[in-house]
Parts: C-alpha cells; structure tokens; sequence
C-alpha cells in the first residue's frame, strides 16, 4: 500500500560560503520611490478633519479589538481569490475529486487491518516531522488510529486544495492555506476530550479529577487574561530579583530608552567595549536571563565591557516616533554615551532582530557619513532583505497593513497582546492546543521557566515606527533594494565594510535562516556565518553546556563567491555545544588588546550612574 507523509508548509571555518557582486538596482535606488522620506511614509496621526474618514478609523479600530489587529478585509481577499481560480480551474477540480476518491478507497482499505492488528498495520499516511500530536502509543490502537488517519488524510487534502490553483496570487495562496489549516487543527482528535485516548486514559485514571484541575486552570488563565496579567509562574522571573541580575548601572536614559553599563567580572577587559541594540518588540533581558544562561553576564566573565540598550515600554505619548528617532536617540546616543564613557576605543555593535535590522542601518548612516567609531558588526537572528521574511508575511499585505495602521492611530501604539496573538498563530500547535490539551484536559500545569516568562513581558509598538517599518521594510523591501532614506540619503548596507558576525536559528519562523543567510548579499565586508539549533530566541540563549545543542560555522571574505544556503547548509561541518565561545573568539580577534577596567559612567560629561540596572524602563508594564 502507497504511504504518504503529511505535509505541513512553510568543519573547519573555511570559507565555504558566499557573496557575489551587489545587483545594479541596490546600488541604484530608484528616485521615484527613494524621495518618500522615512518622515512621510506615513500618514501623521492627527484626527482627520473629514468624519467620513474618521468613522472609517473608528470602525476598522474597533472590528481591529475583536480580531486581534488580523483584517477580514485580508482574509476575504485571499479567500475570493482562492475560491475564483478554483472555480475556473476544472483541471485542478478533478485531480481533487481524484484523490479525495483515493483517499476514501485508501482509507476504507486500512481500516479492517487497523481494527484487527492496531499499530502494527501500514499507515496511510505518516505524520509531519514536526507533528508530535499523536506520537503517543495509544494512538496506534482501535479506534483511535483510525481517528488520526482519517484526520491527516483530510488535512492532507485540504493543503492540496489550497495550493497550486492556477493564476491564484502566491501571498494569497499561502494565507488560505495557513488559515484553512488553523481551522481543521479546531477538530484535530488530539484536541477532544472524547477523542484523545491519552486524555480518556487519564480521566479514568483519576476519576475525573484532571478535567475539574483543567477547569480551575481555565478559569484562572481566563481571569488573568481579562485582566491583562502575565500568566501563572511568572511572577517567579521579576526582573532585577531572578532574571537580569548582572550587575550594573543605568548610565543614560532618554524618552526611548535606557542605556546599561554592566560592571566588569575580571581584572583587565578588552579594549573595544560590546554595545547591544535587542529589539524593542520586547524586553532586553532575553539576554540577561538567569546567571547560568546569561550572555551578558558570559560576556562579562570573559572580560568584555558591556553596555546594553533598554527600550521604553512605548505609549500614546510616543506615536509619532520613526524609525529614525528610535535611530538617534536609541543607537547613536547610546554611542555618544560609550564614547563618553570608553574614549578613544571602538565599539563592537551588536543587534538583535529588528534591534540588528536598525543597527544595520544606522552602521550604513555612519559609514556615508564617514562615521568610524563600529570596530565590527554582529547580527542576532535579524533580517536587511525582506524578499522572504517567513511566517510573519502572512499578515503583512496592504490591506492588513492599512488596517493596522488605522488601529494603531486610534490609541497611538499596538498592544503587546495583538502581537502576541499572532506570534501563537504561528506556532499554534506548540503555543495553543498542546497547551490546551496538557493543562486543561490532562489537568498538568505546564512549568514556568524564565524565557517561557520573558515571552509573555511585552511592549507596545508606537504608531508610527511600526507603520514604517511595515510598509518600509516589509511591503516594500526597501532597504534591501537601496530605496530606504535617512537624513535625504539613500541608506546601501554594501557600504559597511566592517567584519560581521551573523547568527541564524534553523527553526526561527520570524527571521529564517535563509534570510538571515543573505545578509551576506548586501554587506560589504568580510562576514562569519553561524547557523545553530532552536528558535529564534532559543537558538540565541544557547549557553556553554546546554544540552543538544549543534551548530555550523564559516568565514566568507569579502571577495569570495556567493553559495546558495542549502549547500552551504549541507558542506559546513556540524559541531556539537554552544555557538557563543566562537564568538567570543571571532570578537578577540578583532579586538586591540585588553586594557585597564573602565569606570562607571562618567559625571564630567553628563552620564553619572542614574539606578541599579536593570533600571526603570524594563519594569514598565
């Protein structure tokens, strides 16, 4: 019988990788589009004089509470389209008849051997490497096999349904399938009391009692949501108390941000002192978790002076600000105050997903500018080329855009939950249902650990950066293509001359890692390639003596020929442990020397230690 496997979308550090010469349009930016400055990119957020337009805003602002920031408008058009093209499509119509027919005659021919031998008997179908919903031996015995069959065999079909229609818009046709599949997980048999027989097994077990645990779980999960409180265990992870607790001062702080100096943990540092820009979606502390699998405070140890930016926790007062006072008054007064602080050194900048996608612009800014105080660039699971930004496209088209920025403008911020909401969509197996199923149906409360409780400490996105960097960056692409400006001028990443260091995850479906892997398209310079295990934020916290955890390493320099990922991928040796004592070593080697520790901020020139870190700002709720 034909078997079927689910499908489910979406050595040595040579030089074996990347770069060929920068295409002709990157170089240069068509003017038609590189004169919308980044200050006008977006429409300002005053109310509209026209009530017409302003009820239009009320509207979709409010519909926008409801679906958490997703557009229907969106989802119809994707819908529509699919459903037109379908319709004209008799071809694509009968291979579905086709095969549903096969599925049914499949199907039909398993379930005798299923019901007489259970899991010993061929499958029709296998699920999806990552798909461990029914893993558990309970699954392949009567009736519950053929449950899960039936199931893959139906989700298997719908995915065929909703891909390759003829002249279907790509966008649209990847929406229809992630949203179509959203809803057939709803009656996946994992996910039913009545159909799980882990779930029944357990009932029996304890008499009941797991679905009563499952009940007062629910109730308070759903009281702390109301009330737009972290969920249960972590209040366990406070900032400054058990997570972020390397020692150091706030030195500077401004209407954007904080900057920390973490005190030194040897007798003599390195000369050039590290300046971290993480990304302002959330709070800085995903890497200053717990001492043991801390960065800054493995930095430190390794005589590394450290400064950190801490984002504000953004709210109405700060809707109008861009990208490019995020840039100024977050990255380059932040190197004012280094300098102040560390004079007459570089400084090793370090970004952190969209904190590295700025950083990447600002380094541009400074190079035009003839601006050398950078001594390398490092980038942390962060995206320059948005030609395919993964998952997150989904909900970024015009429409959803639009809708976007009509909630935003309403109160001046995106909330953090909205966010959230679609960081769970992606991954809604792993962040939904198994949740569901482990503490609402087997009653078990799932343990808190501290970048489980990072995760749910949100900012807020003002209105008119978030605007911007959609419409800029992700609509648009504009950086990539070197239509992004700054200050009049074109902002060309293939400016940056300096070394960069580059991470990518291999399960990141925020900044994927081939993505990632392009970066080394547009910078100029030479660059060091690390492709590690886990996520976009587990892949990162991946300390010395983490368990299972492998990477791939390679130097390209500048000059030398460009290789697609996927060789690269499968000629780089594989080593075992953690990616971060390679960086510490890539960072010595572009270091000076080391030298005398430096004070703790500097009061003749205005950056006199303010607080304790890890300061105000990453408290602000």
């Amino acid at each position: 019988m034909a078997k079927d496997t689910a499908v489910n979308p979406p050595a040595s550090r040579t030089a074996n990788s990347p770069k060929r010469p920068l295409a002709p349009e990157v170089r240069e930016p068509d003017e038609s589009i590189a004169d919308v400055s980044e200050s006008e990119a977006v429409p300002p957020t005053d109310a509209p004089t026209d009530p017409l337009t302003r009820w239009n805003q009320q509207t979709h602002a409010a519909i926008a509470r409801l679906t958490a920031g997703i557009s229907p408008a969106s989802l119809l058009q994707a819908y529509s389209d699919w459903w037109m093209h379908l319709a004209l499509s008799p071809g694509k119509q009968a291979a579905l008849a086709l095969e549903a027919q096969q599925s049914v005659f499949q199907f039909a021919g398993y379930l005798p051997g299923a019901m007489l031998h259970g899991g010993e008997y061929e499958h029709c179908i296998e699920p999806a490497e990552q798909d461990d919903r029914f893993k558990d031996g309970a699954w392949q015995t009567w009736p519950f096999n053929a449950m899960h069959q039936s199931f893959l065999l139906t989700q298997q079909w719908w995915h065929n349904a909703t891909s390759d229609v003829p002249g279907m818009n790509h966008h649209h046709e990847d929406v229809v399938n992630f949203m179509t599949r959203q809803w057939l997980d709803v009656f996946s048999p994992a996910n039913s009391l009545f159909t799980n027989p882990v779930v029944l097994k357990r009932t029996a077990e304890y008499g009941g009692r797991n679905l009563l645990e499952g009940a007062v779980h629910f109730q308070e999960d759903a009281a702390r949501m109301a009330r737009r409180q972290p969920p249960v265990g972590a209040e366990h992870f406070t900032p400054g108390e058990t997570v972020a607790v390397t020692p150091g001062k706030v030195v500077y702080r401004n209407q954007l941000m904080e900057l920390i100096q973490y005190a030194p943990a040897t007798d003599k540092v390195q000369a050039e002192p590290l300046l971290i820009v993480p990304a302002w979606i959330m709070k800085y502390y995903i890497l200053d978790l717990s001492p043991e699998n801390s960065l800054v405070r493995y930095l430190v140890e390794q005589g590394h002076s450290v400064f950190m930016v801490s984002w504000k926790n953004p709210g109405s007062d700060e809707r109008d600000m861009g990208l490019e006072d995020y840039r100024k008054l977050g990255i380059m007064e932040a190197l004012d105050a280094v300098n102040a602080i560390v004079p007459g050194h570089k400084i090793h900048g370090v970004g952190y997903c969209l904190g590295g996608t700025l950083l990447s612009i600002a380094t541009a800014i400074m190079v035009r500018n003839g601006d050398d105080r950078l001594a390398s660039l490092t980038l942390f699971a962060s995206l320059t080329d948005f030609t395919e930004p993964g998952e997150l496209e989904l909900f970024i088209d015009e429409s959803q855009v639009h809708f976007l920025e009509d909630a935003m403008r309403e109160q001046g911020y995106l909330e953090d939950w909205q966010m959230k909401g679609t960081f769970q969509l992606l991954q809604s197996n792993d962040l939904i249902w198994s949740k569901m199923v482990q503490e609402y149906l087997l009653g078990e409360r799932m343990p808190t650990i501290d970048l489980m409780a990072w995760s749910t400490d949100g900012t807020r996105m003002p209105y008119r950066m978030h605007a911007q960097y959609l419409r800029r960056l992700y609509l648009d692409n504009a950086l990539a293509l070197g239509r992004y400006r700054a200050d009049g001028q074109p902002v060309l990443l293939d400016d940056i001359t300096l070394p960069s260091f580059l991470v990518a995850t291999r399960k990141d479906h925020i900044a994927p890692w081939r993505s990632v892997y392009r970066n080394q398209l547009h910078l100029g310079g030479d660059t060091t390639f690390v492709l590690t295990s886990g996520g976009h934020n587990a892949g990162v916290v991946s300390e010395p003596g983490h368990r299972h955890r492998v990477y791939q390493i390679a130097d390209k320099p500048a000059d030398a020929p460009y290789v697609i990922a996927e060789r690269w991928r499968d000629e780089v040796e594989e080593r075992e442990g953690s990616w971060w004592p390679e960086w510490h070593q890539w960072l010595l080697e572009h270091s000076s020397g080391q030298s005398d520790l430096p004070r703790m901020g500097n009061d003749k020139k205005g950056y006199a230690p303010l607080e304790d870190a890890p300061g105000h700002y990453v408290l602000e709720r």
